[in-house]
């Protein structure tokens, strides 16, 4: 493997390694490794660096939802398009092009679900290339990211027996 594929798969695992701990386990020296961390930055391969948080621990767990896109394209509007409208909206924590059902899969984060409703209605349904918006709530995260939460939380529903 080469050390600019091992940096992002470590960086992926944990961005807080240091300098100091990525050299020692590629084996590379630590200017190599600030100066490929740099380029990787420069061409645009990482772009940004952030914390999984469990909102469940928080006072602040805002609402988000999953929101399904339909599109129509026509001569002069692609995918792109629309897409870069749509990223441009603060409430839109992610943004993807899928295939199947659906064109547009989109995560969107606001304080109540009065937000995201009126984020959706107002916003994001008169795009005029969007058909169609189905919202679904997430109502709880077991992983993100590849970071499991609280997989031993106790199951507090009762047992119902015959």
């Amino acid at each position: 493997m080469n050390t600019r594929a091992e940096l992002v798969s470590l960086l992926r695992e944990n961005a807080r390694y240091t300098t100091v701990d990525l050299a020692r386990m590629t084996g590379a020296e630590e200017r190599e490794v600030e100066s490929t961390i740099e380029a990787l930055e420069t061409e645009g391969v990482i772009r940004g660096y952030s914390a999984v948080v469990d909102w469940r621990n928080t006072d602040d767990e805002p609402v988000r939802a999953l929101v399904e896109c339909n599109v129509t394209l026509d001569r002069e509007t692609g995918y792109d398009d629309i897409a870069k409208r749509l990223v441009g909206f603060p409430e839109v924590e992610s943004l993807r092009l899928v295939s199947g059902e659906y064109d547009f899969s989109m995560t969107v984060e606001a304080d109540s679900m009065g937000e995201v409703s009126r984020f959706v209605s107002e916003k994001v349904a008169p795009v005029p290339e969007i058909t169609q918006t189905v919202t679904h709530y997430l109502m709880e995260s077991y992983k993100e990211h590849g970071i499991e939460f609280d997989g031993d939380r106790d199951d507090d529903r009762l047992s119902v027996s015959p």
